[in-house]
């Protein structure tokens, strides 16, 4: 286990000020430098992190999304980083925070990118690389060199960005209450005779309007659609009666919002106030079982027991929680069986749900960040049963 970092935030210090100031030069090197003793430790002779998280954690640089020629951070035990770049690309990589500790080289079009990517690798070395990687990237890799084998790094490193530093916690502060500030206003809008996708639309301008500059999705799930965790806002119209799970979030100066509540329009049933108590319930008990130390299994296993107890058990039908960070899906996960212990600057969604096909569903999330002694809640809005016209 990493040793506890010393800059984690801690809930009783005064909020930095807004904006926060950028990340530099000296934050991307002593992760690059992080990542290659890491690697050390787990057997490998490096991490090659190509476009996505693992990159812009890494250095800052974010090139264009839609490019499908190579780019490539090679962090090895034998040299200097180095980050190899389409030649009509160079200009915006010498750019970034990072570029001062890493030697940025350049491919040109005449050139094929992974037989010069190969010469910065040592021979029959293994490498962890990020899995966002172009599938075709890995196996000109290896045609390249085919003594070098590769493992995904979310396999061999995947607690590599799990613990935030303080403006990590900031950030993720930050998109968590710009979130909250979303749900506020949404629910004070009418549902009834609405689609679903317009409650969608306007969850996005809003999450947008509060300072995202990335939306990653917005679940509105009606009456039966609720019963589908990940539904696809679509056009049914939401009439009284209806249970509406909202699930929303994105990304805020880089880093990631996601929260979940659950609403009726006009008066609820009195099954689904009782269904809504248990995950209520159950998401209380496990944010007050987060403390350092603690398996991530059992964090699932709390919220679990709570369903499960009440007879839903078998309509509990996914994991507890996910890590979040520059990506709103990553390490570490609250599965069953999981051993990772938690430790301080962790960071991750509880969200236990109920789900009655062909009826409704109920779920209750917020972002937490473990403390020295126990957790936080990023999210702060009520978890009571909010009531909608």
């Amino acid at each position: 286990m990493e040793p506890k970092r010393d800059n984690v935030i801690d809930p009783t210090d005064e909020a930095p000020r807004w904006p926060p100031a950028p990340f530099t030069a000296r934050d991307h090197a002593s992760r690059m430098a992080r990542t290659i003793r890491l690697a050390k430790q787990a057997g490998l002779d490096g991490v090659l992190a190509s476009p996505g998280p693992d990159l812009r954690w890494l250095t800052g640089y974010e090139p264009p999304a839609t490019t499908e020629r190579l780019t490539l951070l090679i962090l090895s035990t034998h040299q200097r980083p180095m980050l190899l770049v389409p030649a009509l690309e160079r200009g915006d990589a010498m750019a970034t925070a990072a570029a001062t500790g890493v030697e940025v080289v350049h491919w040109d079009d005449e050139q094929d990118p992974c037989a010069v990517a190969g010469a910065y690798l040592p021979p029959g070395g293994v490498f962890g690389v990020s899995d966002s990687t172009w599938a075709s990237h890995v196996l000109g890799l290896q045609r390249a060199m085919p003594r070098n084998r590769y493992r995904a790094l979310s396999a061999c490193l995947p607690l590599l960005r799990a613990v935030k530093d303080a403006g990590e916690l900031f950030r993720l502060t930050a998109a968590a209450a710009a979130a909250d500030a979303t749900y506020h206003e949404i629910v004070r809008t009418p549902f009834a005779g609405r689609r679903e996708e317009e409650i969608a639309a306007s969850l996005a301008r809003l999450l947008r309007q509060f300072g995202h500059e990335r939306v990653d999705f917005t679940i509105v799930g009606s009456g039966p659609h609720g019963a589908d965790p990940h539904h696809e806002a679509g056009d049914r119209v939401i009439v009284p009666g209806d249970a509406v799970v909202l699930d929303f979030g994105g990304l805020m100066r880089g880093y990631g919002s996601d929260t979940s509540r659950t609403v009726t329009v006009g008066d609820p049933g009195p099954e689904l106030e009782r269904v809504h108590e248990i995950v209520r319930t159950a998401q209380q008990e496990a944010f007050e079982a987060v403390r350092p130390g603690v398996p991530c299994g059992h964090i699932d296993r709390v919220a679990r027991e709570v369903i499960g107890d009440a007879g839903y058990g078998d309509r509990f039908i996914h994991r507890t929680g996910h890590g979040i960070g520059v990506s709103t899906h990553e390490p570490p996960y609250l599965v069953p069986g999981a051993e990772q212990p938690l430790e301080p600057g962790m960071c991750f969604s509880i969200e236990p749900g109920i789900y009655l096909p062909g009826r409704f569903g109920v779920r209750i999330e917020d972002i937490v960040a473990v403390t020295g002694d126990g957790g936080r809640r990023l999210n702060n809005t009520d978890h009571a049963l909010h009531v909608v016209e």
